[in-house]
């Protein structure tokens, strides 16, 4: 089971657990299987289980008798959303984004530990992409990773350099010095991309998104084969993406995007 942090309060911590955990896995699943996943006995994490549903956050199927989460985890993240305009202002141009140029868009929250995933307009594609809403993508392998940590605060470094860089591919970059490279180029280019650096045969390229105060909030990102996103890159395709950017920044207030 993941370690839980001692000084607060650890039944908190475990029943957001299940429900990241549940997000991750991505459909309905098991109680044994759950149970495995954390880490932590049957009948513990059945109680916290039947917490959460009388909560209305967790259903269960009487049939299969597998849980899932409900949709009132996602009107909260919505209303949220509403209330900061990020979702209300990006949403429009990201579906603008991928009618032009017929790729997946993501729009991506900058957390404490990694982007995470909050909207998708995706786009048919013969290699499906596989991020959900709620993923939570690392710092040193995604492209919205290696903008945060150009753009964002310095703080988030000392994440990356806590632990080993995993490695999620054959290509994914697991050095420490190569990654700082990578990102002194995104500081001066404004954008960043990972080609088969999380899935193989994707590339993604993605941009900052700056708030009223000039602080890097999120990124918008467009993601497919490789083929379609070129490695590098399709200029023009690099072109759109930072445009979107800076207009959804713009709308957020912003007036002092890098150039």
């Amino acid at each position: 089971m993941v370690e839980l942090d001692k000084s607060t309060n650890q039944s908190t911590q475990v029943a957001f657990l299940l429900i990241e955990k549940m997000v991750e896995i991505g459909e309905p699943v098991g109680l044994s299987e759950l149970a495995r996943r954390i880490g932590m006995p049957r009948a513990r994490t059945h109680r916290f289980l039947r917490t959460l549903a009388s909560m209305d956050y967790v259903t269960q199927d009487p049939e299969t008798e597998r849980y899932r989460l409900t949709l009132k985890l996602y009107h909260i993240g919505q209303a949220i959303s509403d209330r900061t305009g990020l979702l209300t202002e990006a949403r429009p141009l990201m579906t603008i984004l991928r009618n032009e140029l017929q790729t997946t868009v993501t729009l991506s929250l900058l957390e404490e530990t990694g982007m995470r995933v909050l909207d998708i307009v995706r786009a048919e594609s013969p290699v499906q992409i596989v991020t959900r809403p709620g993923s939570l993508l690392d710092f040193h392998s995604s492209a919205q990773g290696k903008v945060a940590l150009a753009f964002g605060p310095e703080t988030l470094w000392d994440i990356v350099r806590a632990k080993p860089l995993q490695a999620w591919t054959e290509n994914t970059n697991t050095d420490l010095s190569a990654l700082e490279s990578e990102v002194k180029l995104t500081c001066k280019r404004g954008w960043a991309d990972a080609p088969d650096q999380t899935l193989m045969g994707v590339n993604a390229v993605s941009a900052p998104i700056f708030d009223l105060t000039n602080q890097m909030q999120a990124t918008v990102t467009v993601a497919g084969p490789n083929t379609m996103i070129g490695s590098p890159p399709k200029s023009q395709l690099v072109d759109r993406v930072v445009a979107a950017a800076r207009s959804i920044s713009r709308n957020l207030g912003n007036t002092e995007y890098p150039a």
